[in-house]
């Protein structure tokens, strides 16, 4: 099972309270927050923009290898990652997918779209027809 769950470092600002999160896997991803909530909560936007950020370079993504606190996008986001990623992979065409979910191509340019929010069934959907299957997990927060 894939996962887009890099480890964060949390240090302390030097100035006044609160936090800064870096990931040393994702050098892109870099954040602050007020409070370790906060902190947190933009940490997984940071994330989820540099790793969707690289898909938009054609990069690949980083190999998750740091230690620290695991970090996680969004799941819409995560979704949305896994279906461009997938999509890649596969080697059809946006028509191609268009057809196997019988929508238009401009549904299929959207749902491949890093900028375009997309519903998490809708992304559920894509990654079906590419043979893929969307796994959401719960885990307790830190």
């Amino acid at each position: 099972m894939k996962t887009y769950t890099y480890a964060a470092l949390f240090e302390p600002k030097q100035q006044s309270d609160g936090y800064v999160v870096s990931f040393a896997d994702v050098p892109e991803a870099i954040t602050e927050g007020d409070t370790l909530g906060e902190a947190r909560s933009m940490a997984a936007d940071a994330l989820g923009i540099a790793l969707l950020t690289y898909l938009q370079l054609d990069r690949a993504l980083p190999t998750a290898q740091a230690t620290g606190i695991p970090i996680t996008p969004d799941a819409e986001v995560a979704a949305k990652i896994a279906v461009i990623e997938t999509f890649r992979a596969s080697g059809i065409s946006q028509s191609e997918l268009a057809r196997r979910l019988g929508k238009n191509e401009k549904e299929v340019r959207r749902l491949l779209d890093a900028d375009h929010r997309s519903k998490i069934s809708s992304l559920n959907e894509a990654l079906s027809v590419m043979g893929q299957r969307l796994v959401i997990g719960l885990a307790a927060a830190e």
